[in-house]
């Protein structure tokens, strides 16, 4: 009898083939002092060296196998090992309390990992925290004279199961032999899945129990579209499950055939679908999965873990990439959106009892100028090389977008009368992430340019639950009419005022709100990039007047699960 495991589906696909456990090394540290601190000190050296010169070796390799991408992930390692503050921070515990070296690099990484962990929302401080951890475990692996598992010893076509699996792990992969990935914890947006989604191999994280219940050479099945593992299957599981391979291999190329065209609905409305990017290699993600845009983009990864700000110069070069290399689709620019507990090294931010309703995003900017001037310099500067939007997040007020667009203007003052090209057309824009804020949506609406919806922090402030925090994060129902009835509020009052309304969340990738948002008139939707031609096929296929009975009865269904059987069925009957 066959075992069902659920778990999250982190890449799309379906493999069928025997599990491959990659059983991780014990690298549990203990509290120890030490009476010779500069041999603590040599022995941290040496760990930092050793471990430089097996990520290189495993960089060229990742570049020969997976490509750019997957070097660029173990270039975020060696920059980390490269930084003389971590280090620092390192001997200093060395020399200040007699620790082992172990123990420092252990405490070291606790207390980043504290900062970057928090940040669930995040999709860049969750890579940062990623990889602290791989880089911990090899730092430890050297310290503690212990081999960390080789997947290069695969030798036959298998599915790769572990506890967890990091991305130098993912970046030695031999593309021939492995098949799929299972993990006990993980989520759908770490390195390592985003480079397996390179592979395009299905991928399910955080069955909690895989590496407890899989034993060497079991048969698996991965789905990793629903996010479910059959151990052990039986001979009519294993037939159905290739027979649902072949189904989706024939969506996706249904879903390849829509990237050059524009994404129109069966009745002829045009939407926009754009992705969310963080860093260069995201951009490069975007423009092969048919983004017709960046819908937001973030550009908190040119301050993290520096030991001074950016300067107006370093980021003009970075906003300019990213504008030019759009080809004059739309590029929306997201000011700086730190504080709470997103912390920068160089600027001292208050401890706060609740950072998601502190200090942060655009109040952070306006009472630190210092810091929201360059980058709106920078910005305007890199307006001319492309199709550029700004938009201020965590706007709560009227005031507040005042203030910051009376700096804004102030700058592009400053820069014309200096001769600066700009573009002028620049559309000025907000994050809509407040209740307090969609509420008053029709005050705002004659003041901005557009707002994007921030989703991810909208719904967890309309239920009043952290969603990051296990205990509440069931309240945490993006289907919710009480959601819906929201965005549709925001919608209504923009297009009144003749704006168009965009939605960067998670929402925005989630193929049963999307029937929902179409029908509501959302005009862009902005995701995460492995998702875009999904939902540009979906769009395609449904016709928006037909869409209007469904979203009348969302809006006034009693739950989030009563909606997601409305569009259930909806969408099938429609899509037919």
């Amino acid at each position: 009898m066959s075992l069902l495991l659920n778990g999250l589906a982190a890449s799309n696909g379906i493999a069928i083939a025997p599990a491959y456990l990659l059983v991780g090394s014990d690298l549990s540290v203990q509290k120890q002092h030490t009476n010779d601190k500069d041999h603590e000190v040599t022995r941290l050296h040496d760990s930092f060296a050793f471990s430089r010169q097996e990520l290189r070796r495993i960089r060229d390799q990742a570049h020969e196998r997976l490509g750019q991408r997957a070097a660029t992930v173990v270039d975020t390692q060696l920059a980390m090992l490269g930084d003389p503050a971590l280090f620092a921070m390192m001997r200093q515990k060395i020399m200040q309390s007699g620790v082992t070296a172990e123990w420092a690099v252990k405490r070291t990484a606790d207390h980043y990992l504290t900062i970057f962990e928090k940040q669930n929302d995040n999709d860049y401080l969750q890579a940062r925290g990623t990889a602290m951890r791989d880089v911990t475990k090899r730092l430890l692996s050297h310290l503690l004279a212990v081999e960390l598992p080789d997947p290069q010893k695969l030798d036959h076509r298998a599915i790769i199961v572990a506890q967890n699996i990091t991305p130098t792990d993912t970046a030695q992969f031999d593309r021939r032999y492995v098949a799929g990935l299972v993990t006990d914890t993980g989520g759908r947006t770490s390195h390592f899945t985003i480079m397996s989604r390179t592979l395009s191999l299905p991928v399910v994280v955080g069955t909690k129990t895989a590496t407890a219940e899989i034993k060497n050479g079991d048969l698996l099945i991965v789905d990793g579209i629903h996010g479910k593992v059959l151990v052990r299957p039986t001979e009519d599981e294993v037939e159905r499950y290739r027979l649902l391979a072949g189904k989706f291999a024939r969506e996706q190329e249904a879903w390849g055939a829509v990237r050059n065209q524009q994404t129109i609905s069966a009745d002829g409305r045009h939407f926009e679908v754009a992705a969310n990017v963080g860093t260069l290699a995201d951009l490069e993600d975007a423009r092969k999965n048919g983004a017709e845009g960046i819908g937001l983009l973030r550009t908190e990864f040119l301050y993290m873990n520096q030991s001074r700000l950016p300067s107006e110069e370093e980021q003009f070069r970075a906003y300019k990439q990213f504008v030019a290399g759009m080809n004059e689709k739309q590029v929306v620019a997201r000011t700086l959106d730190v504080g709470g507990d997103k912390r920068l090294g160089m600027v001292p931010l208050p401890a706060e009892a609740n950072p998601y309703l502190g200090f942060r995003a655009i109040r952070v900017g306006l009472a630190r100028p210092e810091i929201l001037r360059p980058q709106l310099r920078a910005l305007l500067r890199a307006s001319v090389y492309g199709r550029l939007a700004i938009m201020f997040p965590m706007v709560a007020t009227l005031e507040e977008f005042h203030r910051a667009r009376a700096i804004l203007e102030e700058e592009r003052t400053r820069l014309s009368t200096a001769g600066v090209p700009l573009a002028q057309d620049i559309e000025l824009g907000m994050m809509l992430e407040i209740p307090a804020v969609a509420m008053m949506a029709d005050v705002f609406a004659p003041e901005v340019d557009f707002f994007s919806i921030g989703s991810n922090d909208l719904v967890q402030y309309l239920f009043a639950a952290d969603r990051g925090n296990p205990q509440v994060a069931y309240l945490y129902q993006e289907l919710h009419p009480a959601v819906l009835r929201t965005v549709k509020r925001v919608i209504d009052a923009a297009h009144a005022e003749g704006k168009w309304v965009g939605m960067c969340g998670e929402m925005a990738g989630n193929p049963l709100a999307a029937p929902l948002l179409m029908g509501m008139g959302l005009d862009e939707f902005s995701m995460s990039s492995n998702r875009i031609l999904q939902i540009r096929s979906l769009i395609k296929k449904l016709n928006t007047r037909q869409l209007q009975p469904l979203v009348h009865r969302a809006l006034n269904a009693r739950s989030a699960t009563e909606v997601t059987d409305l569009v259930r069925s909806a969408v099938q009957d429609l899509a037919d």
